[in-house]
């Protein structure tokens, strides 16, 4: 007879608690689901009445492949041995201590759920937002429906250079029509047809090289249907330190991101209502506000990337500012985690 005092077996499953719904969420409920010799048995927990987190809610809309992922996703809860709990939150409908008397293993899934701040004066100034509130608002979040944001300015920065930023960059470029063939939230299409956005600035402090964003990502700017796109021809150049590295250690993919913001530098003339412009090796040092609080411009300082103890290329500031007349700022300069309410150790017991 099977010893049922060790978890696992048909008799005593392994009973594991998943706390967060998300990708990260779905995957590891899949790894334990898949175990051989080990009979397992799945709650997920997430404070949302619906799964799927970032793909559902931090995907672009005009991003449906990506979104695809879910009927993998589909498969996972379909198991017998897997049950999704929506709307619980840990900390104010279920406490630690309840998991605990429950649950063998507790398996922590919330992620990175806010934005780094860029420590800058005038960085509260209304007008100047995280840009992952927008990417929830017309991704039809609950907790961020009811945002607002000014799209009377007609001059618009996104600050970082990752995939976030250009998906931001792209929603306020694209055309209604386009966004309309999308899932986007009923009430942001509304919003973002009445837009009077006409030029959008992407900001990167490091060089083209350096780069977050993906080259499908970056190309698919080009071909927008009533926005074009450009870069400074100087700022696209490669700098001494990094055709050194990329001469040491080439990198196809590298050289072909480059290659098409080279390609954006290029002097073409504008034929679309739209322009985005894509900058690099500038960080903002502060945002201005007028005299009823709202951000009516940045100032940024130039930086020349130097190479640090490690062997990696950082940003310096040099002495050489500009100002940049703009009414609102959304920041992506990536996230951090937030304390679990009620939980004071991460340690799962018995």
């Amino acid at each position: 007879m099977a010893d049922v005092s060790i978890p696992g077996t048909s008799e005593g499953p392994l009973r594991v608690a998943i706390v967060g719904a998300g990708p990260t969420g779905f995957y590891a409920a899949d790894h334990l689901l898949r175990q051989e010799g080990v009979v397992t048995e799945v709650d997920l927990f997430d404070r949302l009445p619906t799964p799927f987190g970032l793909v559902r809610l931090g995907v672009a809309p005009d991003h449906q492949k990506i979104k695809s992922v879910t009927v993998a996703f589909d498969k996972v809860a379909a198991n017998p041995r897997f049950r999704f709990f929506g709307h619980v939150e840990l900390g104010k409908d279920l406490e630690l201590e309840e998991l605990r008397r429950h649950y063998h293993q507790i398996v922590y899934c919330t992620g990175a759920q806010t934005d780094r701040r860029m420590g800058i004066p005038g960085e509260d100034l209304r007008g100047s937002h995280p840009a992952t509130e927008l990417v929830a608002w017309y991704n039809g979040h609950p907790d961020f429906r009811h945002c607002q944001f000014d799209l009377t300015q007609e001059r618009v920065a996104v600050v970082g250079v990752g995939n976030v930023a250009v998906d931001v960059a792209r929603i306020l470029c694209r055309s209604a029509e386009e966004l309309a063939t999308t899932d986007i939230a009923d009430y942001a299409l509304e919003a973002l047809r009445a837009s009077r956005v006409r030029e959008v600035y992407l900001l990167g402090r490091r060089g083209p090289a350096q780069a977050a964003f993906t080259n499908p990502e970056i190309k698919e700017l080009g071909e927008l249907a009533d926005a074009d796109i450009t870069a400074r021809p100087d700022e696209v150049e490669l700098d001494e330190l990094t055709r050194a590295s990329l001469e040491r250690a080439p990198d196809r993919a590298t050289m072909k991101k480059v290659e098409i913001l080279r390609g954006y530098a290029m002097d073409k003339p504008r034929t679309k209502s739209k322009l985005l412009t894509v900058r690099f090796l500038v960080s903002p040092i502060e945002l201005e506000g007028d005299e009823t609080g709202g951000v009516v411009g940045m100032k940024l300082v130039r930086n020349r990337l130097v190479t640090t103890p490690a062997g990696t290329l950082q940003p310096k500031p040099t002495d050489e500012t500009e100002d940049l007349r703009v009414g609102l700022v959304f920041r992506s300069v990536g996230y951090k985690g937030v304390p679990l309410r009620g939980c004071r150790s991460t340690r799962a017991g018995p």
